[in-house]
């Protein structure tokens, strides 16, 4: 089964920065992204997190996002998903970057998890 990330963030540039820099050191991994509202203000829609979970080429997804609310439209995304969604409370770029390196080195799902654990906000 293959693994890709989702970038939720409440700003589009920011979603689209992190999928940039992540590109660098993972570019076989399948990383979607869902910014902003669907007028272009700061928010986040389920809607677009549903196209990005579909859009991803993987089959099963890991998950990352900036705030609270993006959290609550990705756990209603989750609901309608055929594709397991998997959501880290984790510091965004540095979680989504982790994930994405290891990913690309082959790494499964549970040592993903392992190295996340430490960036994990409480």
């Amino acid at each position: 089964m293959s693994l890709g990330i989702i970038i939720v963030s409440h700003v589009d540039k920011i979603a689209a920065g992190v999928q940039t820099l992540i590109s660098q050191v993972a570019a076989d991994v399948s990383v979607t992204i869902a910014g902003g509202t669907d007028d272009g203000g700061v928010g986040t829609s389920v809607e677009k997190i549903q196209q990005a979970i579909s859009d991803n080429k993987a089959d099963e997804i890991l998950a990352f996002y900036d705030l609270g609310s993006a959290k609550m439209n990705l756990e209603l995304a989750q609901d309608f998903s055929d594709k397991p969604v998997h959501l880290y409370d984790v510091a965004l770029v540095e979680g989504a970057y982790t994930a994405a390196a290891l990913l690309q080195a082959g790494v499964d799902r549970t040592a993903v998890e392992a190295q996340l654990a430490d960036l994990k906000i409480k």
